[in-house]
């Protein structure tokens, strides 16, 4: 079995006294790749230090909707810090962007400096990782607008199937993560039960979203297994199935 973890924030301060414990752990199970996403312009740098060092780990580099306050940015600065950081590192996406409308900035700050990244998607043609919480019309309506070529991944998608198929028309894919392993979330398992398997990327978001069963603990790219596994038995199919096909949609949206 060969899984890539599309979404997990490996270089987070949590990991700094066992990261490449956890590293080889994923080996030993299977996850030969991770994705990580930059979420603020500090923590860029010790990013970029982690992904140099390892060929199986791939940045992405974007501005998340929780730190746009602290950021203090205008649009076209951070269009010109994310440009710069694209031409002096390896990196696969822009993001993690996007629009949160359960935090107190509100969407009408937020949205400017989305709209940015988008615009640099398009630009750069890269496919973008998108925070979408409670926002699901406003961010359809932006995508519809600008229509990035290259699409993208609606990360820890909680939607529903109708939802789903409408960011899948646009190019999106959906993550798949924690949310799927707890029973009360059962909007978000049947549309992971019904999506076509082509449109479905496996993450962890580690050390968040944790798994049903580790409630307050600390969240690692090793559980992207158990989430797997629980998506092959939404969809009754094998876990052999899951990881090839899983493992494809990531290697082609972002071009590994």
């Amino acid at each position: 079995m060969q899984l890539i973890d599309s979404h997990c924030h490996f270089d987070f301060d949590v990991f700094d006294t066992d990261r490449m414990q956890v590293w080889h752990q994923c080996r030993d199970i299977g996850v030969e790749r991770l994705i990580i996403p930059g979420v603020s312009k500090p923590r860029w740098p010790a990013l970029f230090d982690l992904v140099n060092k390892e060929p199986a780990w791939y940045a992405a580099v974007g501005l998340h909707p929780w730190w746009v306050a602290e950021s203090e940015t205008e649009p076209a600065q951070l269009q010109r810090d994310i440009a710069e950081q694209l031409q002096a590192n390896r990196c696969v996406a822009i993001g993690e962007c996007g629009l949160d409308g359960a935090i107190v900035t509100p969407l009408e700050e937020q949205e400017p400096l989305f709209r940015t990244q988008l615009a640099l998607a398009i630009d750069l043609q890269l496919p973008l990782i998108v925070h979408a919480c409670q926002c699901h019309g406003e961010m359809l309506r932006l995508l519809k607008e600008y229509h990035p070529g290259r699409g993208g991944v609606i990360h820890a998608f909680s939607g529903s199937e109708e939802i789903a198929r409408e960011y899948w028309k646009l190019g999106f894919y959906l993550g798949a993560g924690g949310t799927i392993t707890y029973e009360r979330a059962a909007k978000t398992r049947r549309a992971f039960a019904a999506l076509p398997l082509e449109s479905v990327l496996l993450e962890s978001d580690a050390p968040d979203m944790p798994i049903q069963g580790r409630q307050g603990q600390r969240n690692s790219p090793a559980y992207l297994p158990l989430i797997a596994g629980e998506l092959a038995k939404l969809r009754g199919i094998s876990l052999e199935e899951i990881a090839t096909q899983t493992r494809r949609n990531t290697e082609h949206l972002f071009s590994l």
